[in-house]
Formats: C-alpha cells, structure tokens, sequence
C-alpha cells in the first residue's frame, strides 16, 4: 500500500509489524526464527508460504522504510538464519521444512525449499547471500520439473520462478533460459491436466493463473511474483 500510495500512514504500519517481527524471533543456537502455532503443534517452519522465508520476504520488501541501524540488524539475522538452516552438498543448497529434532525432509517447492528461498530473498543486495542463492538454483534446475503440476505454489512454475529471481539478480542470461525451458514444461503439463479431467485449475497458486503471470513474466524477462512483488514495469 505504501508503493502504491506513498502514504506515510502505510510505512509506519510496516514499521510497527517489522517490529513485532522481532519481538517475536524465537533464539536458536546460532540464529533465530519464529514459531508457529499450527495442527495443534508449535513448529518452526521455513518455507515460503509457511515460515521463515515468507516473513523474511515481506521485511525485506520494506527495509527502505527502516532506519539506517535497524535496517542492518535485520540483514544480519536474514544472513545468519538462512546460512545456518541451508543444506550444502557441493555445489548445491537446499532447505529442510522446519527446524526441529529429527530428520527433516528437503522439499524442491516454491511453498517448503529452495525456490522460496530464494524468490524471498533475491532482491535482499548483500553479496554474502551470493553463493548459497546460485546453489539453490543450481538445486532446482537439477531436481528438474515437479511431477506436482504447473503452479506456483508447489509447482513447475513456482519453481521456475527462482530462475527469473536469479536473472534479475545476476543479469545472468542462463537463469532466464532456464526460467523458460520450465516454462515450456509447465505449458504441457497443463494441458494435459486439461486433457485428463475436462477442466482447468482457476486458482491463483495451484491453477492456470499463477503459470499465465509466470508465462508472461518468461517472455519479458521480470521476476515480480504475483500480489507480493511490485510488476513496475506494467504500473
């Protein structure tokens, strides 16, 4: 609302949520992340659309509307958090879902994994975020399309939106050929779900829409993931 109205109203909304956000960080050894309520259990999610990289995204969005010094204590705990919780096996970083005792799944999804990771974090301009953002690329163009669908959420175009993520961020054209051969992929996959049950998927995350914005973001070469990212060049 503060983008599109300029209202100071707005960004001292953002101020007060940033800092409840804080307050609310749950200390780790090492980092912090917040703690969810959810299924009946206390869990320290990471992902995307139901953790830690979702709340991080929407700080990130705002830091300009931060003071110089908060601004700065918010890039080191995103840096610490991410760092610490990242998956490394040579060239390539992934994501667990939470944080917690036990073995932790690695998802390959928009929702839980690295291509969350890194559409929440692309645009955050620390260098030192670099290396371990290319590694989750890297992961996702690996693991290849998801047998899931053509969404967004927790599909091939959730997935390929990491790719268009990265060429905003590198100027790297391989990151945008990579966003579109997913494309492709997602263009056939939903047609033949379409073929399959008689219908299409009318939902933003889980359907036809979120590919179209996808679809059109690939032929244009932006990244604005939609309702979170500004699309400046269509305002």
């Amino acid at each position: 609302m503060h983008d599109s109205t300029g209202e100071e109203r707005w960004a001292e909304l953002y101020r007060m949520g940033a800092a409840a956000l804080a307050a609310s960080l749950e200390q780790r050894v090492g980092f912090a992340v917040w703690v969810q309520e959810i299924w009946h259990r206390r869990l320290a999610m990471l992902g995307a659309a139901h953790g830690y990289a979702g709340n991080a995204s929407a700080i990130v969005r705002g830091l300009a509307l931060l003071s110089r010094s908060e601004r700065g204590e918010w890039v080191e705990r995103i840096l610490q958090t991410t760092l610490a919780t990242a998956g490394r096996e040579g060239a390539l970083a992934n994501w667990p879902d939470l944080v917690g005792p036990g073995r932790r799944p690695f998802l390959v999804q928009w929702c839980h994994g690295a291509p969350g990771f890194v559409t929440s974090l692309a645009s955050l301009a620390d260098s030192r975020l670099d290396e371990t953002l290319l590694a989750a690329g890297e992961l996702v163009w690996m693991a290849g399309p998801l047998r899931k669908g053509a969404g967004l959420c927790h599909g091939t175009a959730g997935n390929g939106y990491a790719f268009l993520k990265l060429f905003e961020r590198t100027g790297d054209p391989r990151w945008l050929e990579r966003a579109r051969a997913f494309a492709m992929h997602a263009i056939v996959q939903s047609e033949a779900h379409a073929a399959r049950y008689g219908m299409r998927r009318y939902s933003l995350y889980t359907g036809d829409p979120g590919l179209a914005i996808y679809l059109a973001q690939c032929i244009d070469g932006r990244a604005a993931w939609p309702g979170l990212d500004p699309d400046r060049a269509r305002s």
